[in-house]
């Protein structure tokens, strides 16, 4: 059952990975129209930085703590792991493969994020009770999965073909010449590092949130500094400036649709959750992008379907779930547990209770009331130990 205090930070996540599922179609089909990955980044944090600014600037004025030293260091950090690291080998890796294996991999999020909590002690493993061992051996399956998902890909799926592919994405896909041929082993090497980028981003806003509880300022300062980092590395790598037009609509669209919803919207939220519920709970959501990317690239990028993907992507949904599942039986033992430590103290407070009552009486009532209790506490005792 769902509790009440739950349901916003889940509706939240949903919408983050709904976003980021969008997010994976329209920056697909902007790279095989001949946009670099680099400068798509680059635009991703120069937009969503814009979009930040306001946000941060209104909602978060007077509560806002103080920015310190330490905090533009966390701040730089997450944008080292969460923006810059993450996202440059994410859409590589992206561009070197198909958006499902891309969003399939993402889901070594949550066991990742479960390792470095555990290690960073965010995380408590608990192996001897039954909720550690479904973390640990679902993190296990998620990881073999992901290998699975990576380097066995069998026979096709026979599901038929989307007419909308031949009306739109085969046409944008072939105004991009200059597009690079897909490397399925190096992209989805490059989306498993970018996943563990990303678990690391977790495990510092963790700690960032603690000393910083302004998720969005400490987004607008990470988008500032991710910018500063992507831009730099874009404009080394590419110097053409036809390559930084936007001229193109889908090259603008899928600029903005990054950069707004993929990076202003989905950290904001993601850095409130975080601060709600710890990183685990966050990572946790990330198999949603599977089941709504796959639906959609079959039918804007005639991907095809294979069994090494359906299988691959079963143990990790399984492997993810399974994690899931070891949290939130951990969670409602250590309710229990605290539930019974509140009755075992009641009594002792009653008691104190009567102690205080009877001295209460005894200073009001001096001698004879002395005597009268001295009597009934006597007649107490025999009564406690007679058969």
């Amino acid at each position: 059952m769902v509790r009440s205090g739950d349901l916003l930070p889940s509706l939240a996540m949903v919408l983050v990975q709904v976003g980021y599922a969008g997010m994976n179609i329209t920056s697909k089909m902007a790279m095989e129209s001949g946009m670099k990955p680099l400068i798509l980044v680059a635009y991703r944090q120069i937009f969503a930085t814009i979009a930040t600014f306001p946000v941060a600037f209104f909602l978060e004025r007077k509560t806002r703590p103080k920015i310190t030293l330490r905090v533009l260091m966390q701040a730089f950090l997450c944008s080292i792991t969460g923006v810059t690291g993450n996202q440059v080998l994410y859409f590589i890796g992206l561009q070197n493969s198909s958006p499902t294996i891309a969003c399939a991999l993402t889901n070594l999020l949550p066991a990742v994020t479960f390792l470095l909590a555990a290690i960073f002690r965010q995380e408590a493993v608990g192996i001897k009770k039954a909720s550690g061992q479904a973390k640990v051996i679902g993190t296990v399956v998620c990881v073999a999965g992901a290998m699975v998902l990576s380097f066995y890909h069998g026979h096709t799926i026979g599901i038929g073909e989307s007419k909308i592919h031949w009306a739109y994405a085969e046409n944008i896909a072939s105004q991009g010449p200059n597009s690079t041929g897909s490397n399925f082993l190096l992209g989805p090497f490059l989306i498993m590092a970018a996943a563990v980028s990303w678990a690391v981003w977790f495990i510092i806003q963790t700690k960032m949130s603690e000393t910083f509880a302004a998720p969005y300022t400490s987004t607008l300062l990470m988008c500032l500094m991710g910018s500063i980092q992507c831009g730099g590395i874009a404009l080394i790598s590419d110097h053409k400036l036809s390559d930084w037009s936007l001229t193109s609509p889908l090259r603008l669209i899928s600029a903005l649709y990054a950069g707004v919803v993929a990076s202003a919207l989905a950290f904001c939220l993601m850095s409130w959750a975080i601060q709600m519920k710890g990183p685990l709970y966050v990572s946790v959501f990330s198999p949603l992008l599977l089941v709504v990317v796959a639906v959609f690239s079959w039918t804007f990028l005639e991907e095809k379907l294979y069994t090494g993907t359906f299988m691959g992507s079963a143990l990790v949904v399984i492997g993810l779930y399974g994690v899931l599942w070891g949290k939130d039986r951990e969670m409602n033992e250590k309710e229990v547990g605290e539930e019974i430590q509140m009755k075992v103290k009641q009594p002792h407070t009653v008691k104190s209770d009567t102690n205080e009552d009877i001295e209460s009486r005894l200073s009001a009532g001096g001698g004879g009331g002395a005597a009268a209790a001295g009597e009934a506490s006597c007649s107490g005792c025999t009564r406690a130990i007679s058969p």
